[in-house]
């Protein structure tokens, strides 16, 4: 069996998340020569291709399983300085966290507030869809992610944090413009919408289970791919879109946005998914993270559920 040696492995990782042979030489204070050869030795060894010379750089399938080999091996190398008392080489730990952008602009960032400092935590935070945020824990691109999957990676734990609620929403001006001909089922679909990205499928969903399956949101799609820009587009009249409840609330009551479907609400659940790896660092931002979850999401199912998302009405 060949040997990985983990100034090869680091150097793989380096190239990987730095997303160039020049950055990951900058970031290991080698020259890129010594990076190249590095890569081309460890391929060798491996007889696999494990990096697609793209910009940025991104790991083969392969490439995948070393990264993830890699960000746990620098992970336990550095409690295991920390253990020796040799805490000055091992620096901060360095945690990549891929989380949706509405969590980040609501509750998620305050819970990272609340992490001890003792020792150092530095969060990497990759912002990606819910749905789509796994795929970078498979990846090994992140060691933690808030995700729409209730069933775990592979070599990954899953907990339930709890539903984003999301209210379906329009300014006034906008129901008057697009939404008073006819019933809501037969006019929202051909009403202007606001995404967050051309993967945002949220909007067609809701949309669905009004039609019973028969349309999608409509072909008018303005996306607007941050949280606060997306609530705001719909306050501004530009489109309907589906806002976190939290955001949704002071426009309401100020009467700047007004609610298409009175009672429907929209539930996504999400899950708290980290390697199965023994880091006290990441074991304490799951339990911070998770703590915080329970404060700022509604409860979510008994059971876990991959069901996404649920879209039912109030009961309050």
């Amino acid at each position: 069996m060949a040997e990985l040696p983990f100034d090869q492995v680091r150097t793989l990782l380096a190239v990987v998340d730095e997303g160039t042979f020049d950055g990951a030489a900058l970031a290991l204070h080698v020259t890129p020569s010594a990076v190249s050869q590095r890569i081309k030795t460890l391929e060798q060894r491996t007889g696999r291709v494990l990096l697609m010379r793209t910009k940025p750089v991104r790991p083969t399938e392969s490439g995948q399983v070393l990264v993830r080999f890699a960000r746990q091996l620098t992970a336990l190398r550095r409690d295991a300085q920390l253990e020796l008392g040799i805490a000055d080489e091992a620096g901060p730990a360095r945690l990549p966290i891929a989380v949706n952008a509405d969590s980040l602009a609501t509750w998620f960032l305050p819970a990272l507030t609340r992490v001890p400092q003792s020792p150092p935590v530095c969060f990497e935070l990759r912002r990606e869809d819910e749905a789509h945020t796994a795929a970078l824990l498979r990846e090994g691109q992140v060691m933690a992610a808030v995700t729409s999957s209730a069933q775990p990676v592979a070599g990954c734990s899953a907990r339930s944090l709890g539903l984003a609620r999301y209210l379906p929403l329009a300014s006034p001006l906008f129901v008057a413009r697009h939404l008073s001909s006819g019933p809501l089922q037969r006019c929202l679909p051909e009403a202007p919408v606001i995404v967050f990205d051309r993967r945002d499928e949220l909007q067609d969903r809701f949309v669905r289970s009004l039609t019973r399956g028969e349309s999608d949101a409509g072909r008018s799609r303005h996306s607007v791919p941050t949280s606060e820009g997306f609530r705001d587009a719909v306050a501004a009249g530009l489109g309907w879109g589906l806002v976190p409840e939290s955001q949704a609330e002071p426009l309401l009551r100020s009467g700047a946005l007004v609610t298409l479907a009175p009672g429907q609400l929209v539930d996504v659940p999400l899950y708290w998914q980290q390697w199965k790896l023994d880091v006290p660092a990441l074991a304490l931002v799951a339990e911070t993270i998770i703590a915080a979850a329970a404060e700022s999401l509604h409860p979510g199912p008994s059971r876990p559920s991959d069901e996404f998302p649920l879209i039912h009405a109030s009961t309050s």
